[in-house]
């Protein structure tokens, strides 16, 4: 592809027949609407075997181009999404059921572009350790070889492009496993991506948890990224340990954000929202237990009641809606049983929590709960879902001792107007980042990580990069 060549928008119909296979494969259906969506190859040991070997006859040629012909691939790999970036955001939509508009599809493929630009831009020379006259270090980082990469379905275009631009940006080639729950989203981003990068450099492999488990334990796959529950990040350390692969692991997580007693409940209560409820609660890093100071609470329960009233909900390509359903019956099923224990235990609806059992798809009401214990299951497990736990505290004391009190530290966020006191309080808390006055605001710049069980290995920035990378001094 020349400098003057540009990509050809694909229609939804294209993008669609050309990922799905000529016969069989398993339905995929979309949450919001239980209509077939398509059909996803179901690939096999044999076809992950042959895309790693692939991929490894094409490393060698990919790493010899350097960092700038890499980044200039990247570059337009991130004019390719956006060409066909409506057709992108429709299947999206479609497969995983996140609305259109809002933080959503739209947003999500966006998102995959600027982290394409991003990471092509990022400069990575040598770093210098020792140079006094005696002698001289430098450090440099090498390309690994092959990563796999494995990803979730809540963000499962964005955080393949996460995973995959570093990976090739450092010289790597990819295998991509996505979820079963929305492979043709991934298939259909590689689709588009492959129209730019060298054949080779990057393959999907689609399939059940068979296939995860062979690419972790690959000895063709030199790292694994991988971003999910904690309880899969641990099967896949124990299956990767023969081989001793590289590993970064973004895990589960349970973010606790802190309300201050100085904090203007009507001037956070937008940011409140959009951090519990972005992609329907669904993410990660998404606000999932709310602490509020004594003196602010029920005007903090009042603020978020009436923004939860103005964001409708319903099936994605929808243009007014916001928020949509559940992707999968299982983490309904999680979301409803939650909220029920909390319901039984007396805590207070504030709104929602009774879905409609006529409502086709996995619809699950916008839901805040007052007045909940702190060990309710509600806030002690991750419910991943539009329901979030609000909980009173009385003392800065009480309330960083309740949010460090889990095995997990993925993000978590103060507000307040003192923004002094609010880095006092940030500083104590155990989590990869702590945001002020916002919550989970990734940016492409700065590097993201878990602490505790929420995982290991650096993503995003130039540190990110480091990690897919070999490091290697040279001494003379």
């Amino acid at each position: 592809m020349t400098e003057t060549q540009t990509q050809t928008p694909l229609s939804y119909a294209d993008l669609l027949a050309s990922v799905v296979p000529a016969e069989g494969g398993r339905e995929i259906l979309d949450p919001a609407t239980g209509e077939v969506v398509g059909r996803a190859p179901e690939h096999t040991a044999a076809d992950l075997d042959a895309a790693v070997a692939a991929a490894r006859a094409a490393q060698p040629a990919w790493a010899a181009l350097g960092h700038e012909r890499r980044a200039e691939y990247l570059t337009r790999a991130a004019d390719a999404v956006e060409a066909s970036a409506e057709a992108l955001a429709e299947l999206l939509s479609r497969e995983q059921g996140k609305p259109l508009n809002g933080p959503n599809a739209r947003f999500e493929v966006g998102a995959c572009a600027a982290w394409l630009r991003t990471t092509a831009a990022f400069e990575l020379a040598p770093e210098v350790l020792v140079d006094d006259g005696g002698g001289r270090a430098e450090l440099h980082y090498r390309p690994l070889g092959v990563v796999g990469a494995i990803g979730p379905w809540n963000w499962p275009m964005m955080i393949s492009v996460w995973q995959l631009a570093p990976a090739l940006r450092m010289g790597n080639t990819v295998v991509m496993k996505p979820s079963e729950y929305t492979p043709l989203s991934v298939l259909a981003l590689a689709r588009v991506l492959n129209e730019v990068l060298p054949e080779g450099v990057l393959h999907v492999v689609s399939g059940g948890r068979e296939v995860g488990e062979g690419l972790a334990a690959h000895p063709g796959v030199d790292k694994i990224m991988f971003t999910g529950s904690t309880a899969t990040g641990k099967a896949i350390i124990r299956s990767s340990a023969d081989t001793v692969k590289r590993l970064t692991l973004e895990l589960g997580g349970n973010d606790a954000g802190i309300v201050l007693p100085d904090a203007d409940p009507a001037a956070i209560a937008q940011d409140l929202f959009w951090g519990a409820f972005i992609n329907t609660g669904q993410t990660c890093a998404a606000l999932k237990r709310l602490y509020v100071h004594e003196d602010l609470y029920e005007a903090v329960c009042q603020a978020l009641t009436a923004v939860a009233a103005q964001m409708p909900m319903g099936v994605g390509l929808e243009e007014t809606n916001v928020l949509g359903p559940l992707q999968n019956k299982a983490q309904f099923d999680i979301v409803a049983s939650l909220v029920q224990a909390a319901k039984d235990a007396g805590a207070r609806v504030l709104v929602g929590g009774d879905p409609d059992p006529d409502q086709p798809g996995y619809f699950y009401p916008t839901t805040l709960v007052a007045d909940i214990a702190n060990d309710n299951p509600l806030v002690a497990r991750e419910q991943f879902g539009p329901a979030l736990p609000i909980i009173k505290y009385s003392s800065i004391e009480e309330a960083v001792a309740m949010a460090n009190a889990l095995d997990v530290g993925l993000g978590a966020s103060v507000w307040g107007t003192d923004l002094e006191a609010a880095r006092a309080v940030a500083a104590r808390i155990q989590a990869g980042t702590v945001w002020i006055n916002k919550h989970g605001a990734v940016d492409p710049r700065v590097p993201f990580g878990g602490a505790k069980q929420s995982g290991y290995g650096l993503e995003f920035g130039v540190e990110g990069l480091k990690h897919l990378g070999a490091p290697q001094v040279i001494s003379y």
